[in-house]
């Protein structure tokens, strides 16, 4: 008898696994049929077709209203054609953001304190495959919602010119020359190397001249002569066209009196024809409304209504439409203003990213439609999250108290971002369900057996009610007290998004807030209470942009910057604060005393601004950062010391870490002219190269330098080699005007002639 059952019920469970079988058989039968029905209904599913024959086809099936409405970043479903509803509209600046849970690496411009661009491809890489495996399951779902997409409007290129600009820690700083190398490697991660597919599109923005004020961006003209503008502003955006960055996004501002979305020299003369650029032109948000509203208004005034602003773009080269304006390319159409010609001409290259992304293929067929959302926030994905926080710190000061022992009897933390998640962000940014702030990271580095008291101690930006204030006793009976400080996203970043802040994201009081600095010295007073045993400081600052840290200095034993440092934050700051790691990030933004050091924020002339132009003596220099070891730099030789101007240059240097800490360097290579008969920069950084040294280790490095970095660039903006003398530098900083007691690595430098 129970055999018999035993029979009958795997009798039953055979044929139940055979029907299902057959079932997701003739599933995938029918959707092979029902993708071969589209191929063969509609040529432009047929992947066998090149691009261009699939966009026309596509493109004489549509309705003007139907192209319309394809040219808007929210584009709607297209049902007798089955084509679904799609969002342009996606960010990933650092990991993919606003959408799904999924890693969070640090701001982009902690990424740009690594001088690492072969790290920044890595993350880029791990980005995009997120943003498939986020795209793939959320599609699967019917979810075509904003921020599911495909289509990335990163990264921002534009030059942090003044640390005054709240955005600037989009940026990767204030050199073109990292910020192109930065720049371009995110644009390769993101967009693979399949010859077929793109496994995302990345976006160059703001095309151009565009880094504050935040207040005005909608109705301001950036002024720039020449030499500025292709000096300083235009090489990172050459530089990603040359890696065929998908699309670029024009800034709200004008340029030279030009609404950038409507710059014929920007747009045409620069991009299309000077560089050969064929991907697709966006609007920033809204950014044609600010055509037709007038200055009275907030705006540019150039056009009186959104039909002829709508027009006006399209003509421009204009392809997508980030906002509602194109909605009126209809009645410009019947008003005479544009034809449906031009139209046809911007949308037909919009429609290309979208085919280049493998949107109209049967599934499967794109290489990247089998990445499973698994791999999102995974261990490896965190592991490189912390490390590209760890390579970003940087260290400021240390008067040896640093690294810590972990086993202390007692550590005190403290200060309005020690237990802020907050802080780990920075502004367009993911999330996911385990963010590690430095309270948690210091707290999980220590041994069990040691205390860790925490108080908050002050707020971000304004004095505490109660005058009683707890904290500061900690800081004379710990054996070290660990204050974090600084601002966040409440304090800087984009117009809108900082609720504290009344100048709009951007920071005009260069100082840290007042009570933060009036805590720092009640911690400092009463760790110094007992003059036979005073107690350490250790102060962590946490921010975007340079920030007067004066009066930090005098009042911290050490300090660390260590910008918003991504989901890992917090064990990546132990990890320094312990020893685990040397501390090797450099800054990619000069730190000038005071804002009295630069020109008006409005004034985007490059004179005074940057390590390149600026002759006062900073706080801290462009790409100034110290370690737990030290480093030497010897032996520099040159190929030749006098060289044509069509000769590469071989330079080479030996540098030894001259310490007992393992560590990384960042080496650095400038080159001034010094004989130049235009002004040119003080120095430029024109390669770097990271590497990782034993104690009392050696390492010879070469490098190559070509005709292009002899190059200066005249008045007229064009460039040239002129014959003279020029100083190669190498070291572990800029050489620019600072105080040698700061510790950084003295430069090595050596004389080249052109004829």
């Amino acid at each position: 008898m129970k055999n018999s059952l035993l029979k009958a019920l795997l009798l039953i469970s055979f044929i139940t696994i055979i029907n299902s079988c057959k079932q997701e058989e003739n599933k995938i039968q029918n959707t092979n049929n029902s993708n071969i029905k589209l191929q063969d209904t509609f040529a432009f599913y047929n992947p066998s077709l090149s691009i261009k024959d699939r966009v026309q086809d596509l493109m004489g099936r549509l309705t003007l209203e139907e192209k319309i409405g394809q040219m808007m970043n929210g584009t709607p479903a297209i049902e007798r054609l089955k084509i679904p509803a799609y969002n342009y509209w996606n960010e990933a600046l650092h990991g993919v953001g606003r959408t799904c849970s999924a890693t969070i690496f640090p701001q982009a411009i902690g990424l740009g304190a690594t001088f690492d661009a072969d790290l920044a491809y890595r993350v880029s890489s791990v980005i995009s495959d997120e943003a498939r495996a986020i795209y793939n399951a959320t599609n699967k779902k019917g979810y075509n919602r904003q921020y599911n997409g495909l289509t990335f409007w990163t990264p921002n290129i534009n030059i942090f010119r003044d640390p005054r600009w709240g955005r600037g820690q989009e940026t990767y700083g204030e050199d073109p020359y990292l910020t192109s190398i930065m720049g371009a490697s995110f644009v390769k991660g993101l967009q693979g190397d399949n010859p077929n597919y793109l496994k995302t599109a990345a976006c160059a923005k703001h095309f151009a001249v565009h880094s504050g004020p935040e207040k005005v961006r909608h109705e301001f003209n950036a002024e720039v002569n020449q030499k500025d503008l292709w000096e300083t502003y235009l090489p990172a955006f050459k530089a990603l066209v040359d890696v065929n960055v998908e699309s670029v996004m024009c800034a709200y501002n004008r340029t030279n009196g030009e609404p950038c979305c409507s710059s014929n020299y920007l747009i045409t003369d620069v991009l299309r024809d000077t560089w050969n650029f064929k991907g697709h032109v966006l609007t920033d948000c809204s950014a044609l409304i600010d055509f037709y509203k007038q200055p009275d208004e907030g705006g540019h005034g150039v056009v009186n209504s959104d039909a002829e602003a709508a027009a006006l773009a399209v003509k421009s080269g204009v392809s997508l439409n980030c906002g509602p304006t194109y909605q009126a390319l209809n009645d410009a159409v019947k008003k005479g203003l544009v034809t449906e010609k031009e139209i046809d001409k911007q949308l037909e290259i919009l429609l290309q990213t979208r085919f280049k992304l493998g949107l109209f293929d049967p599934k499967g067929s794109n290489p990247y439609d089998a990445i499973s959302i698994d791999i999102v926030n995974s261990e490896t994905h965190r592991a490189l999250s912390k490390e590209v926080a760890q390579k970003s710190i940087v260290l400021l000061k240390n008067n040896g108290i640093l690294p810590l022992s972990n086993d202390l009897s007692k550590y005190f933390v403290t200060g309005p971002n020690a237990a802020s998640i907050e802080i780990l962000l920075g502004n367009y940014y993911g999330v996911n369900s385990n963010m590690v702030t430095i309270l948690e990271g210091i707290s999980a580095a220590i041994k069990p057996t040691s205390q860790l008291q925490f108080r908050l101690g002050a707020m971000l930006n304004k004095p505490s009610i109660n005058p009683i204030n707890y904290a500061t006793g900690h800081a004379g009976n710990s054996d070290v007290t660990i204050v974090v400080l600084g601002v966040s996203s409440q304090l800087e970043g984009e117009e809108g998004d900082s609720l504290d802040s009344n100048t709009a994201g951007d920071r005009l009081d260069y100082n840290l807030p007042e009570n933060q600095i009036d805590y720092l010295k009640e911690l400092r007073e009463t760790a110094n209470k007992d003059s036979n045993n005073k107690k350490p400081i250790v102060t962590i600052i946490t921010g975007g942009s340079p920030i007067n840290l004066a009066e930090v200095e005098a009042l911290s034993d050490a300090v660390l910057f260590v910008w918003y440092p991504g989901e890992e934050g917090g064990t990546a700051v132990a990890d320094i604060l312990f020893g685990n790691v040397s501390p090797s990030g450099r800054l990619p933004i000069t730190f000038p005393k005071s804002l009295d050091q630069l020109p008006a924020f409005d004034d985007y002339s490059m004179k005074g601004r940057t390590y390149k132009y600026m002759n006062e003596t900073p706080l801290y220099p462009f790409g100034f950062g110290l370690s737990y070891t030290t480093f030497e730099y010897t032996n520099i030789e040159v190929s030749s010391p006098i060289i044509s101007k069509e000769e590469n240059l071989i330079v080479q240097v030996s540098v030894t870490n001259t310490g007992h800490v393992k560590s990384d360097e960042i080496i650095q290579v400038y080159i001034s002219d010094l004989e130049a008969t235009v002004s040119v920069p003080n120095s430029q950084l024109i390669n770097t190269k990271r590497i990782t040294l034993e104690p009392g280790s050696t390492e010879n490095i070469s490098f190559q330098l070509t005709p292009k970095d002899f190059e200066i660039v005249k008045n007229d903006g064009s460039r040239t080699i002129e014959s003279g003398a020029f100083k190669i530098s190498i070291g572990g900083s800029s050489p620019m005007k600072r105080s040698f007691e700061l510790g950084a690595s003295k430069m090595s430098e050596i004389l080249v002639n052109v004829k």
